[in-house]
């Protein structure tokens, strides 16, 4: 019995072998020379300061936007409310394009930046303009509204985690599957921004026709954004490509057709400023999408018809010569 007491005592304890604190004092060394196990450092995940700052802005502007446009305590009109809250949604989009170009520029990308931005992009893009779509469209039922809201932000989440997945390091970003997120949010947004102006029209423009025009587009739109929020859902799930407007403009070269038709635009974009804002985010969701479901219904010799007259004719004569 002693003798088994005595074995027991001098027994080195596993957990304390796998530690390494066995005492030396008993004179037992328990590993051989040059076979005792090091502790496992654990690896110290490192910031890049500037850019995840910049993504922890986009992430401040959405958690902003949805307390301005849900306080009770704020001293303003629900427009008011709306606008600012749509403004908030337009500065974490200028710290979701300023986060991106600041690590690529400093050499700083990583995982963990990636997914902290699509987690704020979430928020600003996904939470944020459910909020307003909610807040925005009063006449309709609570039950329909928040459901519209709900299928938005859902779908917000799945273009984002497809986004991750199917984006490699050495992606270019110089189009996209699928309407992105910050653009679907900003169409929302562009609206609570146009409306006050709008109002303003309503009862201040000396022209009649013009204050008619403005009635009927406040009218209109409050049955039109959730509408709209329903169809950028879905174009943001869907595998329609989309161009990098800025990628493309300030690396790519354009013919003086494409100059000349954004000035027409510039131009347009002053004269109606009131309601340039959601025209123009409209038209960056919706003409891609209606140019390619376009195309499968046309017939293959369709593509001749938007050639120009001398490439058509080129055309036409290959095929002419071909079947000579």
């Amino acid at each position: 019995m002693n003798a088994m007491k005595m074995k027991s005592m001098t027994k080195p304890s596993i957990k304390r072998l796998r530690r390494g604190t066995w005492p030396a004092s008993k004179g037992i060394d328990p590993w051989p020379e040059g076979t005792k196990p090091r502790r496992r450092k654990r690896r110290r995940l490192t910031l890049a300061v500037l850019p995840t700052l910049l993504t922890l802005g986009n992430g401040v502007c959405g958690m902003a936007s949805i307390a301005v446009a849900t306080s009770a305590l704020l001293d303003w009109t629900s427009e008011e409310q709306l606008f600012v809250a749509g403004l908030l949604i337009f500065a974490g989009m200028v710290f979701d394009a300023l986060d991106g170009s600041a690590a690529r520029m400093t050499g700083q990308s990583s995982e963990f930046g990636a997914q902290l931005d699509s987690l704020c992009d979430a928020i600003t893009f996904g939470a944020a303009p459910a909020v307003i779509v909610w807040r925005f469209s009063s006449i309709l039922p609570h039950r329909i509204a928040w459901a519209i809201g709900v299928i938005f932000a859902l779908c917000v989440l799945i273009r984002l985690a497809r986004f991750n997945a199917e984006t490699g390091e050495d992606d270019k970003h110089e189009g996209f599957d699928g309407l992105p997120s910050p653009a679907a949010a900003g169409t929302i947004a562009s609206f609570t921004i146009a409306m006050p102006h709008v109002e303003y029209l309503t009862h201040e423009s000396e022209t009649a026709w013009i204050r008619q025009v403005a009635e009927f587009t406040l009218g209109t739109c409050v049955y039109l954004l959730p509408v709209l929020a329903i169809l950028l859902a879905y174009l943001m799930v869907s595998r329609l490509s989309y161009p990098h407007v800025v990628q493309q403009w300030i690396r790519g070269r354009r013919s003086p057709n494409q100059i000349g038709q954004a000035m027409f635009a510039v131009g347009g974009a002053i004269v109606l400023k009131e309601i340039a804002l959601p025209l123009l985010f409209c038209w960056y969701a919706f003409v891609p999408a209606v140019q390619q479901w376009r195309r499968i219904f046309e017939p293959a010799d369709a593509d001749k018809l938007d050639a120009s007259p001398i490439e058509a004719a080129a055309a036409e004569k290959s095929d002419h010569e071909q079947g000579g």
